[in-house]
């Protein structure tokens, strides 16, 4: 018997200021808790559940932005029901609840999880956004053609995501670590800007103009010393104030769709890095 989609869906809890009206609201919170393929650290796959919770810490309205919560329609559909152990499956449910909600019009910001997670989103989008490309906050290149051996791997995430988007499609900011092939492969490539960040958003919008944009935001782009709660810490990151400011500048772009990805809660110091979590999915909401 065919499974309607959002029996796939589960809820644990709300972020705060949801709406519980799916059909009124333009904008989709979805939980992604994956971490099968985390190649150090384990626990992403609880970031959903534990960024909704801390959000009740937070304002609802934003000074940066002098815009409320109260003032969009957005709702929080939960978790998707992913079977431990099955990654084929696992990203098959992931790509079909995405499509149910771009069919209805609805722009999806999610939660991850680990950062596989982003290749059945983006799969999803490319079938709606034809001229599509991918904007990639991240610490790591994740261009490898397999990690041991396995091509469907967080460290592998993005050479997959290139060829669902096509080369030069892909914009690669903050990146600090990854093997000299990946490294070589991504100048040749992708759009790579090695430990480059702020100062280099006013050239990608220009190279991007008018196209359909979606953002991967890996919250190891930070520093440790902001974002201690991850998988795979890498030191020499940027600070959670640029991240706010990339946000307010990339508003102007096009954007389509939003993933957070790679918190990992039980590396956590007093929540910091979920709390973060939290205003970052809060800033992407009002400003995309």
């Amino acid at each position: 018997m065919m499974v309607n989609e959002l029996d796939l869906l589960e809820q644990k809890a709300f972020y705060i200021g949801s709406s519980r009206n799916l059909d009124q609201s333009d904008k989709i919170i979805i939980g992604l808790p994956m971490d099968a393929t985390t190649s150090f650290r384990p626990g992403a796959r609880l970031a959903p559940y534990r960024l909704r919770e801390v959000s009740e810490g937070i304002e609802e309205y934003s000074v940066y932005l002098d815009k409320s919560l109260e003032d969009i329609e957005f709702y929080d559909a939960g978790d998707v029901i992913l079977p431990w152990g099955n990654v084929i499956e696992s990203l098959r449910r992931i790509q079909r609840i995405t499509a149910f909600f771009l069919d209805k019009g609805k722009k999806i910001y999610s939660v991850g999880g680990e950062h596989l997670v982003t290749l059945p989103l983006i799969r999803a989008y490319k079938s709606f956004y034809s001229d599509l490309v991918v904007i990639q906050m991240d610490a790591h290149a994740d261009l490898r053609k397999d990690y041991l051996g396995e091509p469907l791997s967080h460290a592998a995430v993005m050479r997959k995501v290139l060829e669902e988007i096509g080369e030069k499609n892909l914009f690669q900011l903050g990146i600090r670590s990854g093997t000299s092939e990946e490294i070589s492969f991504g100048k040749k490539y992708t759009n790579l800007y090695i430990d480059q960040f702020l100062s280099v958003l006013d050239e990608v919008k220009n190279k991007i103009g008018s196209k359909h944009v979606y953002i991967s935001l890996d919250i190891d782009i930070l520093d440790p010393a902001f974002a201690p709660g991850t998988g795979t810490p890498e030191p020499g990151g940027i600070s959670s104030r640029e991240v706010f400011k990339s946000i307010l500048e990339l508003s102007e772009l096009n954007i389509v769709g939003f993933d957070l990805v790679e918190i990992s809660p039980p590396y956590d110091k007093g929540d910091i890095t979920s709390i973060l979590g939290a205003k970052i999915l809060r800033e992407a909401l009002l400003a995309f």
